[in-house]
């Protein structure tokens, strides 16, 4: 059967949720209502880009503060990444790309200067549900923001006993299969938006990629690495299939940084790499096809 559609804005981004079932769903309004008010309720807290957000309002200044109940799963994932990555993988990366020009108001616009991220432990202190906000700072969320909310949205349907449906927020996908349907997912060229470079299939299982294609200036994408103050120039394009977003997601970001070996053995994932001069790597367990040169 053809699945019925919700299509929405939200988060800067296209929202596309398909349900494969005649769910009563769609015709609770107020069920809709509430998810599109959940993934707004998440960028009113933790977006780096409004003024308003909880976030930035707590980082104005030095405080001890409770965190949100959902904070806790994403800030255990920044803290243990942080770890493993030796500070490539950093909440504090948000001056950097303001001062690069990935502000609040998009100027795209560098400074002359760009600020290296200062030490986790210098200034913040976390053991949930206290974080202590030590000096005045700027966090962003922006390496697995997106995947986390797509669980969470996940997470409702699964609670409304919807058994086979998919959740696309602009490219980055959870599939929930029937238990017997793979879905078939094109990899974007990165060089060239109207192409594929090859396919995957998923199932129960989420893809989400990283490219500084769609969001570059100058010589800056909105990814840069902390210790370089550069964006990554080597790797173009990133994409990872794991059981949860939130995971695909952060892993996608920081394969453009970290060597994929730092992850290997400690997280259950599948990618595919695209370097500068279009070879592409992919693991093992990869389950598609890619049409370029693979290494």
């Amino acid at each position: 059967m053809d699945p019925k559609s919700l299509n929405f804005e939200a988060i800067g981004t296209h929202w596309q949720i398909d349900i494969w079932e005649d769910s009563p769903l769609f015709d609770e309004v107020n069920f809709f209502a509430k998810l599109k008010m959940r993934i707004e309720e998440f960028e009113q807290i933790y977006s780096r880009f409004r003024e308003d957000s909880w976030f930035r309002q707590i980082c104005n200044e030095s405080g001890s503060y409770e965190l949100p109940s959902d904070a806790k799963i994403l800030f255990e994932l920044y803290v243990e990444f942080y770890e493993l990555t030796n500070g490539i993988f950093t909440p504090l990366i948000a001056q950097t790309l303001v001062d690069a020009g990935y502000d609040s108001k998009y100027s795209l616009q560098s400074k002359k200067e760009i600020s290296k991220p200062k030490k986790l432990e210098e200034v913040l202190e976390y053991k949930f549900p206290k974080l202590v906000v030590k000096e005045k700072t700027i966090l962003d969320f922006g390496a697995c923001g997106k995947g986390y909310i797509i669980d969470i949205v996940s997470e409702m349907l699964n609670e409304k006993n919807v058994k086979h449906f998919c959740i696309d927020a602009g490219g980055d996908i959870f599939y929930k299969s029937n238990g017997v349907e793979k879905m078939r997912i094109g990899l974007e060229n990165p060089n060239d938006f109207s192409e594929v470079i090859g396919i995957v299939e998923i199932s129960n299982q989420s893809i989400c990629s990283s490219s500084g294609s769609r969001r570059k200036w100058g010589k800056f994408s909105h990814m840069i690495n902390p210790e370089t103050l550069e964006s990554p120039k080597d790797v173009v394009a990133t994409w990872v299939v794991a059981e949860t977003a939130i995971l695909a997601d952060a892993l996608a970001t920081s394969l453009h940084m970290v060597d994929k070996k730092v992850f290997l053995g400690k997280y259950n994932f599948e990618y595919v790499i695209m370097y500068a001069d279009n070879s592409v790597e992919k693991s093992v367990g990869f389950q598609g096809e890619l049409f370029l040169k693979d290494m």
